[in-house]
């Protein structure tokens, strides 16, 4: 996606955070989009957490981005996530009562390098962008996107990298519609609830992909130029390089559907398009009969 060089950037609830102390506390688990040592078993790498709770204290300080304008979306990754943060929340604060959901905007977008302290414990760059549900914050270390293009064959581009952060928003919504609340995510397999979040997230993903170019910005300034389908080709080229089905094929050589936490390669891209085409309201993978 190409931002509008002219759009007007808000940095207000996105900031950089450096290596962390360790977290304490216990008990919630991050929503993970599946990322970087990923297990043998579940296809996700949670090693990196420490136990949730309050969030740990850091070694470094939380700085500002110097973000002004949709060019400098264009020129920086940093700024690039500021961007998409902006037009997921002005998607976001229309649609989301579309769906008889209340929102409200993440509590903060955290870019961060190495590890952070979160309020679901302490997470290392192996743990991959993810979204806390206790403290509704999305924690990301940009250096992921260079492993997704390296490690796991994705070709990249801007809306690849941006539809990892809008999965990440998608989280936030199911938690503010209290999906969270009635669904099992611990639970594993094909048709798992866990695989059903997070198909469900990969959706609403697409419906804001779709709707992106009329985002604007606090002056009426639309965001984002519209979508080439060379751009929606990256995102689904992303989706497919972290199903759940290729990532254990390149890791083992085997595939085991019933440890599957996120998906197969098939299902992200399906319910990424199914968003897309249809729009948030067509991304109900809880009452679909087949995924």
């Amino acid at each position: 996606m190409t931002f509008n060089d002219n759009s007007k950037l808000d940095t207000s609830r996105v900031s950089k955070r450096g290596k962390t102390g360790i977290a304490v506390g216990g008990g919630s688990a991050v929503v993970v989009i599946g990322l970087l040592l990923i297990s043998q078993v579940l296809g996700v790498d949670l090693t990196g957490l420490a136990g949730g709770g309050s969030e740990g204290s850091s070694s470094s300080s939380e700085e500002a981005l110097d973000c002004q304008t949709g060019a400098d979306a264009n020129a920086r990754v940093d700024c690039l996530m500021v961007g998409a943060s902006n037009s997921l929340d002005d998607y976001w604060a229309t649609e989301a009562p579309a769906l008889g959901v209340e929102y409200h905007s993440p509590a903060k977008f955290i870019l961060f390098d190495g590890g952070v302290g979160t309020g679901c414990g302490q997470a290392s760059s192996a743990t991959g962008p993810f979204y806390c549900p206790s403290d509704e914050k999305i924690y990301v270390d940009t250096s992921f996107f260079d492993e997704l293009r390296t490690r796991f064959g994705a070709t990249g581009g801007t809306l690849s990298e941006m539809y990892v952060v809008a999965h990440e928003w998608g989280h936030h919504i199911q938690q503010v519609a209290g999906t969270f609340a009635t669904t099992d995510r611990g639970d594993t397999g094909p048709t798992s609830d866990s695989v059903r979040t997070e198909l469900q997230a990969d959706c609403y993903a697409g419906a804001w992909a779709a709707a992106a170019s009329q985002t604007e910005d606090a002056n009426g300034t639309t965001f984002i130029q519209p979508i080439t389908e060379a751009q929606i080709a990256d995102a689904l080229n992303a989706a497919s390089a972290i199903g759940d089905d290729r990532i254990q094929q390149q890791g083992t050589g085997t595939v085991n559907p019933e440890s599957w936490t996120h998906g197969s390669s098939e299902e992200r891209q399906r319910w990424f398009t199914n968003g897309f085409r249809g729009g948030a309201g067509n991304c109900d993978t809880f009452s679909a009969s087949a995924l």
